[in-house]
């Protein structure tokens, strides 16, 4: 049996994935960028000096500063997510049965450390998860394994000992490089038919409500 779940955050902890979007429209009119919208489906998961890179011309970015622009770009996201957030749909249903088969639960999340706190606080949910890895605390995010290679450290268990829960193509790439024994992927950033077509997902959900058996999931 596993004996351990890591979650990515974004569109895993919660659906915020068009919010990011919109804090990106916002963001992306302030420097006058036009062509960023096309580029934003194959960044999502990655840490934000990699979508930074993808998305911005590379002379705002030397004037401005990768951490800046991200920084700004997130409080964008904070100030008009705050009001809506809410975790996926049975989400606290499930940590709780976690918590009571005595399955420790991390977060293993691009975002910067900034976002984690946040999403835990807003959503309550911060008191379930004993490990909290965030992509300022690695030096490489996904697609990358360190996030999760990380985690599963942290927990003092090996990556095939743990449950990733993922959304993106990215996160799931960097789950299947670090070895993680099961996938589970969540179907808010992809459709089921595109998380079909990735190598990893054992097990594809539209919300955490499709899991009521955690010993049969863990197994």
């Amino acid at each position: 049996m596993l004996q351990a779940a890591i979650f990515d955050m974004d569109g895993t902890l919660v659906d915020n994935s068009p919010v990011h979007v919109k804090a990106f429209e916002l963001f992306c009119a302030r420097y006058d960028v036009k062509d960023w919208r096309a580029k934003m489906k194959a960044v999502f998961g990655m840490g934000n000096d990699d979508i930074m890179r993808r998305i911005l011309p590379e002379a705002l970015i030397q004037e401005k500063g990768l951490q800046a622009l991200a920084d700004e770009k997130e409080a964008i996201y904070r100030e008009i997510y705050a009001p809506e957030i809410a975790p996926i749909d049975g989400l606290v249903e499930l940590l709780e049965r976690l918590r009571d088969a005595g399955i420790r639960c991390a977060v293993g999340s691009s975002g910067c450390r900034a976002n984690v706190d946040f999403v835990l606080e807003k959503c309550g949910i911060g008191n379930f998860f004993d490990v909290k890895i965030s992509g300022d605390l690695v030096s490489h995010c996904k697609p990358d394994p360190e996030i999760y290679l990380t985690a599963a450290a942290a927990l003092d268990l090996v990556p095939s000992e743990c449950c990733v829960f993922e959304d993106a193509e990215a996160g799931i790439e960097s789950a299947v490089r670090a070895g993680i024994g099961r996938i589970v992927a969540i179907a808010t950033t992809l459709d089921r038919q595109e998380l079909a077509a990735l190598q990893g997902p054992s097990l594809i959900i539209s919300d955490y409500r499709e899991l009521d058996d955690v010993e049969r999931l863990l197994r």
